[in-house]
């Protein structure tokens, strides 16, 4: 129980995972490219490093010689995460799962391509005139759709187009926001859902029969391609639910391989019984803070204990519950202070979690706000309600 981890993004999922890993006695050293990101403020030591310059990153992880290697965002040079697993390095849930979901078009291409899962149509667009045809084409998307940087992260640069007029506008919205140096984005068509939900699934170290299991499915609602809100239980049809599940499970199995072992946030549309694959996370996913009071192992706890290889009993679940998002209004570089609190935490069942996050940007995720409620609907409107009382300031 020292295991050495190099968490590698420090932001409110990170900061979750690292006290989940201190509570297990871990090391573990946090990595982001600016200083005093959430994760840092509670782990045994820090590294400020641009990440996307692998030979930066393999500097920093060859120093510390980690147990484990512990990715919490997509803007990583995965390349060189690549090369470090061949030297014996463990990539967290592996180097390959890491590599193809930096990019949507490669986790695309695996879902739609080689495994066949359901998922919208789309296509691919280097300029602001491939993307005018891969929306008009024979065969394109259409009106609607949505655009989105190929990497990105909390929906920057995704937008939904209604007309041509759209198409430069949306072009440039997805380049001027989009992590990395591929100027490539996504078009999807618009698919008109009942609902959207997330699949935790979590794969098991060989070791322990390299089991999957499943957290209950989880709703969520989004603006602006990010998550405002999440509540368990979701309710699905049983069909609905066994197709999530079957295609997380694939998913998975692919990209973990026999060794890898983590969490995964895999995300559906869902309509009626039709259920559409459409984004896959190999790490706790920001819809799954809900997981925080929703039950005794959080999402946090699951990926460290599938990572150490150990016993993951059922996970017991406390009822109805809800989290609700607290954004920044506007850009400030100094630290916030924050007002409200008090009364947020005066409504019963709520817990407030304040993410200290060293400057704000507009729509930012400063916070988030945790409710039960005697139905999900319930505490949805208590954990909205609190989040409401709490200002950025």
């Amino acid at each position: 129980m020292t295991a050495r981890i190099v968490l590698l993004g420090s932001g409110e999922l990170g900061k979750e995972f690292a006290i989940s890993a201190k509570r297990l006695g871990c090391r573990v050293i946090a990595v982001d490219r600016y200083p005093d990101a959430p994760a840092m403020q509670v782990s045994d030591a820090r590294e400020v490093v641009d990440m996307l310059d692998g030979a930066a990153l393999a500097r920093c992880i060859r120093r510390h010689k980690p147990d484990f290697i512990v990715p919490e965002i997509e803007a990583i040079r995965t390349s060189e995460l690549l090369k470090l697993e061949k030297a014996g390095f463990s990539v967290v849930p592996s180097a390959f799962a890491a590599h193809m979901t930096m990019n949507r078009d490669a986790i695309r291409e695996l879902a739609a391509k080689e495994l066949g899962l359901r998922t919208a149509r789309y296509a691919y667009a280097t300029s602001a005139a491939e993307l005018h045809d891969a929306i008009t084409a024979k065969g394109g998307t259409g009106f609607p759709c949505v655009v989105k940087p190929t990497m990105s992260s909390s929906g920057k640069g995704q937008s939904v187009l209604r007309a041509k007029k759209d198409v430069a506008k949306a072009w440039e919205y997805a380049v001027s926001n989009m992590r990395g140096d591929r100027r490539v984005v996504i078009v999807e068509e618009f698919i008109n859902f009942d609902y959207e939900i997330t699949q935790l699934t979590v794969k098991q170290r060989a070791s322990r029969g390299g089991e999957i299991m499943f957290v209950e499915p989880i709703g969520h609602r989004q603006e602006r391609g990010d998550y405002q809100e999440s509540w368990m239980p979701c309710p699905m049809k049983p069909a609905a639910k066994r197709a999530a599940q079957a295609m997380s499970a694939a998913v998975v199995e692919r990209l973990a391989g026999r060794d890898g072992a983590g969490i995964f946030g895999v995300e559906f549309f869902v309509r009626g019984s039709e259920v559409i694959f459409s984004e896959l996370s190999p790490r706790p996913h920001d819809t799954g803070m809900v997981t925080l009071r929703s039950q005794d192992l959080s999402e946090f706890d699951l990926h460290l204990r599938a990572i150490l290889g150990l016993p993951i009993p059922e996970i017991r679940y406390a009822g109805p519950t809800a989290s609700a998002v607290i954004l920044a209004t506007r850009d400030a570089t100094t630290p916030p202070s924050y007002s409200g609190v008090e009364a947020a935490l005066a409504i019963p069942s709520v817990e407030v979690r304040l993410f200290g996050k060293p400057a704000t940007r507009k729509y930012r995720r400063m916070g988030v706000a945790l409710a039960h409620g005697k139905t999900a609907m319930d505490a949805r409107q208590i954990a909205s309600t609190a989040a409401s009382f709490v200002r950025v300031r």
